[in-house]
């Protein structure tokens, strides 16, 4: 069962320090979580925001997903 947590505001490079902190944890990319970076899109009309920036981790044991959402959400 897969268990995502969506991370809010954060920029590309905050992001990339995150996952690299998983990866030095021994955690691998593709077997225990990967990501998806959501940048922010805004309506070109108005110029209102339609989402704000996001990143979605995917984990597949619901440990790792626990660990993560108390330590980053």
């Amino acid at each position: 069962m897969a268990v995502e947590v969506a991370i809010l505001h954060k920029k590309v490079d905050e992001v990339m320090n995150i996952v690299r902190s998983l990866r030095s944890q021994g955690l691998v990319q593709g077997v225990d979580f990967d990501f998806a970076y959501r940048k922010a899109t805004f309506d070109p009309i108005n110029g209102h925001s339609i989402t704000d920036r996001h990143t979605v981790f995917t984990f597949y044991t619901e440990k790792y997903a626990t660990l993560f959402a108390l330590k980053w959400s």
